[in-house]
């Protein structure tokens, strides 16, 4: 619950670069002792705000009032001579506890262990809830993973016990035994915490939602998920107040065009009355006067009718989210049911990814899924082939890599012309735009897209090949992907039609697209897993022998 005081307070905070670039703008709200998920869209500037509630970044405008010490776990931490040691924090002290050991009886080492005598003890113990055995503690950081180290610096965070920690997409390259002992860890979190993430298993955990959005920070009491419920809801709320809005519109133009007829009819009759001389001259100017001065009342009082209705429309526009869903019928890679697509030989037998089957590779860090993707797609670095026999049936193989690599020089419709060069340019503009890349946006330089609009890109160019690609291979999609980007990418391999093989830690995301089948890599081989965890019935569980 809430606590009655908050222990970060923005007022009006503003942050503005070097160069003029505007990365923070008046942003206002407080943070209870409670655990909070940060989301927003790549680039809203959530690493930024954590930055300067740690004091890393000051405000060019604005306050920040912090409650307590302040903690700050960074996407990636620091890999070179550090030990993991002091990446917990607790260095220089186990560095002090040695030297006195030793026979060193200087009084900074005494002033440098202070009261802390049992911390080898108490880190030991840290390093037991992430899985790693106490000698890890003198080992260079370099020497553990990637998702062990990120362990180790929350760990540390615990630790340190600090009134505040922040933490930045904490899960992003973890496999699923490091994402569960994180999850653990934050279940148990005592104090504020504030998690910048896109992982929805993370978010359903913490107490409250904020999000940063086209400037503001909106604050939400419940889990990711009830957010999302709460904000459809109003948004079907803001679609009909846009309607009722639209149709006043309608009416009161309506109204005013009827009301030019009535003017032009009156004015008609009046210089026909003059023109006939029936009135005396004194009388038609007079009644000329009262009617320009009436039409003049009536026209007046029209437009701004007509302006309120408009000012309406624009106010009810502004509560809708924009449209951020890809929706396109993609060309059709002919995929029968029959068709064979690739031959995974291993130690239990052959694998056959058969037909338009949808496919989640998983394996912990190391166990060499990226290798055996490269492989599959013929992108493998000399010397680093997969273990793993393949025989494909196809050469038509769309491969997205985790890392994504663009001419910066060239167009957004130049790079998916590259794919399809047969396809009319007009056709392939219409394509774009149900990839959200309207109007001027493909004559777009890919050095001017955002992290978001890179993937798209780059996913429009295998979805929209020609030929298109028989089997479609994405290797972590979604990691750094903010939520509405995750959302685009379901949205476009709802309509893929050939096989597909996924390799992601986040089940979340693979729960969504339907999966036919799971198989699982390790050092010893490949098999086929059941679906459970995706949200789906178990499979018959083993591999299935290749007959022919």
């Amino acid at each position: 619950m809430p606590s009655s005081s908050p222990s970060i307070v923005l007022d009006r905070v503003g942050l503005v670069w070097p160069d003029g670039s505007t990365a923070l703008h008046d942003i206002s709200g407080a943070f209870g002792r409670v655990r909070t998920g940060l989301i927003g869209r790549n680039g809203s500037g959530k690493s930024t705000l954590l930055r300067v509630i740690a004091g890393e970044l000051a405000p060019t405008s604005g306050s920040v009032s912090v409650t307590g010490e302040v903690g700050l776990l960074r996407q990636s931490l620091p890999l070179d001579d550090a030990t993991v040691a002091d990446v917990l924090g607790v260095g220089a002290q186990l560095a002090a506890l040695d030297a006195i050991s030793a026979g060193d009886v200087a009084q900074e080492r005494f002033d440098t262990v202070g009261d802390d005598w049992d911390i080898e003890e108490r880190a030991a113990a840290a390093l037991d809830g992430i899985g790693l055995p106490a000698e890890s503690l003198r080992r260079p950081i370099a020497s553990v993973s990637g998702g062990e180290a990120i362990l180790v610096g929350l760990a540390g965070l615990r630790l340190a016990a600090p009134a505040v920690a922040l933490l930045d997409e904490p899960t992003n390259n973890l496999d699923r035994d490091a994402r569960r002992r994180l999850h653990a860890l934050v279940r148990e979190w005592r104090g504020a915490l504030i998690v910048v993430s896109h992982d929805h298993e993370l978010l359903e955990l913490l107490d409250e939602t904020a999000e940063l959005r086209d400037g503001s920070l909106r604050l939400f009491g419940g889990t990711v998920s009830r957010f999302d419920e709460h904000l459809a809801v109003e948004q079907q709320a803001a679609e009909r107040t846009l309607r009722s809005a639209e149709q006043r519109l309608r009416l009161e133009k309506r109204q005013a065009a009827e009301a030019q007829i009535k003017l032009a009819r009156r004015a008609r009759t009046g210089k026909a009355m003059q023109e006939s001389g029936s009135l005396p001259k004194i009388s038609v100017n007079a009644r000329k006067s009262a009617a320009q001065e009436s039409a003049g009342r009536l026209r007046a009082e029209m437009e701004d009718k007509v302006a309120a209705a408009s000012a309406g429309v624009r106010e009810a526009e502004e509560l809708i989210r924009e449209d951020r869903t890809i929706a396109i019928d993609l060309p059709d890679p002919e995929v029968s049911s029959r068709r064979r697509i690739l031959d995974l030989i291993g130690p239990e037998g052959t694998l056959l990814v058969q037909g338009p089957e949808r496919i989640a590779l998983t394996g912990a860090n190391g166990s060499g899924k990226t290798t055996l993707l490269d492989t599959i797609a013929g992108t493998a670095a000399p010397g680093r082939v997969s273990p793993i026999d393949i025989v494909r049936h196809t050469d038509r193989i769309g491969y997205l890599p985790q890392r994504i690599r663009l001419d910066g020089g060239a167009r957004v419709l130049d790079l998916v012309a590259a794919t399809s060069p047969e396809v009319p340019p007009g056709e392939l503009r219409s394509r774009l735009a149900r990839f959200l890349f309207r109007g001027g946006d493909a004559e777009r330089r890919a050095s001017t897209l955002s992290g978001g609009q890179r993937f798209r890109v780059t996913l429009a160019a295998l979805l929209l090949a020609d030929p298109p690609a028989q089997l479609l291979i994405l290797d972590e999609p979604t990691n750094s992907l903010d939520r509405d980007s995750v959302d685009q990418l379901v949205h476009a391999l709802a309509s893929y039609r050939g096989a597909m093989i996924v390799v992601s830690h986040d089940d979340h995301f693979l729960s969504r697209l339907g999966l036919d089948r799971h198989f699982e890599l390790d050092r010893d081989g490949i098999r086929q897993a059941g679906l459970a965890r995706f949200g789906s019935e178990p499979d018959d569980g083993r591999a299935r022998a290749d007959d022919a």
